[in-house]
């Protein structure tokens, strides 16, 4: 089968392609234009959204094959764990997903307060729901920004960044800082919702809805987004699952997974919101499902603050969780077990586990392995950017060059936690 260069702007013309592609699978890419030309697509550039390089085999403007290359960001996050004490290692999780540090830095106190049979009274749990909402909200509308800015959507990434930063101002004042906020201890939180946290929270909610709306009025009906979107880059629901897959990637290929539905904790079971799933399975059902997951994660915070309970918000353990800071200032006691676990570490039971927390990008999840004491034996880290960006080889062959863009955008990942 031979494609002339006039007949690429044919509308059949793809689907010609794609369909001898898979006529092809087992003898090579078919010659469609000529001679081939292999290409080197990142990893400085813009679209691949950090250091992702992919060598992609074209045949004219056609990708015949696609191959992801990993590893520049590489900085052995695991190998650091294992040589460190448990709540020293927070700080390195908010270098994994960077664009929602205070969702990383729970989900890995998780997995070590299981190892620990710990857990958190409903108040510090209802705090870490906030964080964790508010991080997928901010994540979204980065994802959503970027993937419209990657198509030619100027104005929706001023809209979205916007709004981002306002949610910056709020995890600045619960947590002193807005990037990388190490937040999160192991057994709870440094401290308490200041005052007028809640209020502020309150007021964002308020506002943010009329963005989505506007954001939606900008993209879901725009003719040229749709035309970059739609039937490009899709994921059926037998690839979605075979690749592991997780997240909105996951659910825009129609499978209803949702870890806050399926396995519940830090009390989601307590509060009504909906998955959403997709259809087709293309950029734009990955779109769509992002857009609506921002709307149920602002139905979430309402409910979070409307049933806020009052008490403690850490683990009562007098052996492995440090006093509070008046009493170390105070008295000699407190000093000296402040002393002991700041620099012995928490004192972990032999035994191993896993835990798989719902991040903005899919299931992040921390395999420990512990032979007792401070520092875990072997830790793991199961990184949802890294099994989604391991269907590329599968879903770029028989599109475009320019079909390359929307799909990464789509697919919403970070290098952070890919190389880890």
């Amino acid at each position: 089968m031979a494609v002339t260069t006039t007949e690429l702007e044919h509308p059949d013309t793809l689907a010609r392609v794609q369909t001898a592609l898979k006529e092809n699978q087992s003898g090579g890419a078919t010659d469609l234009l000529g001679e081939k030309l292999i290409l080197n697509m990142g990893p400085s550039h813009p679209a691949t959204h950090g250091v992702l390089r992919l060598i992609l085999e074209m045949d004219g403007e056609i990708i015949t094959m696609a191959t992801p290359d990993i590893g520049y960001l590489h900085r052995g996050d695991e190998k650091i764990a294992e040589n460190m004490h448990y709540n020293q290692f927070i700080p390195y999780t908010d270098r994994l997903d960077y664009l929602a540090p205070i969702a990383n830095n729970v989900a890995y106190a998780l997995a070590v307060e299981k190892l620990m049979g710990w857990t958190l009274p409903p108040r510090g749990q209802a705090i870490r729901v906030i964080c964790c909402e508010l991080a997928r909200i901010s994540s979204h509308l980065l994802g959503v920004g970027c993937f419209a800015m990657d198509c030619g959507a100027m104005t929706v990434f001023l809209y979205t960044f916007t709004e981002r930063e306002k949610i910056y101002n709020l995890v600045e004042l619960l947590t002193g800082a807005r990037f990388t906020t190490s937040y999160t201890r192991v057994g709870g939180q440094t401290r308490d919702l200041p005052d007028g946290f809640l209020d502020q929270v309150k007021k964002f909610l308020s506002e943010l809805p009329a963005v989505i709306d506007e954001t939606d009025n900008l993209l879901s009906r725009n003719r040229i987004f749709v035309d970059r979107t739609k039937d490009i880059g899709t994921i059926s629901k037998e690839d979605a699952l075979s690749f592991g897959l997780s997240g909105p990637n996951l659910r825009g290929s129609g499978i209803d997974h949702d870890l806050r539905k399926k396995h519940p904790y830090l009390g989601y079971e307590q509060y009504e919101f909906d998955v959403p799933i997709g259809s087709v399975g293309d950029s734009y059902d990955r779109y769509v499902v992002r857009m609506e997951e921002m709307r149920q994660s602002i139905r979430i915070l309402h409910q979070v603050i409307d049933k806020l309970p009052g008490g403690p918000i850490n683990v009562s353990d007098a052996k492995n969780f440090p006093p509070p800071k008046t009493a170390v200032l105070t008295k000699m006691e407190e000093l000296i077990h402040h002393f002991i676990v700041h620099t012995e570490g928490v004192d972990a039971p032999p035994g191993e586990i896993y835990f798989g927390h719902e991040n903005p990008k899919g299931e992040l999840g921390f395999y420990i392995n512990s032979k007792g004491g401070g520092t875990p034996h072997r830790l793991k880290i199961r990184s949802p950017s890294f099994c989604n960006l391991s269907i590329l080889s599968k879903i770029l062959p028989g599109h475009m060059m320019s079909d390359v863009v929307a799909i990464l955008g789509s697919l919403d990942f970070v290098m952070g936690e890919c190389d880890r």
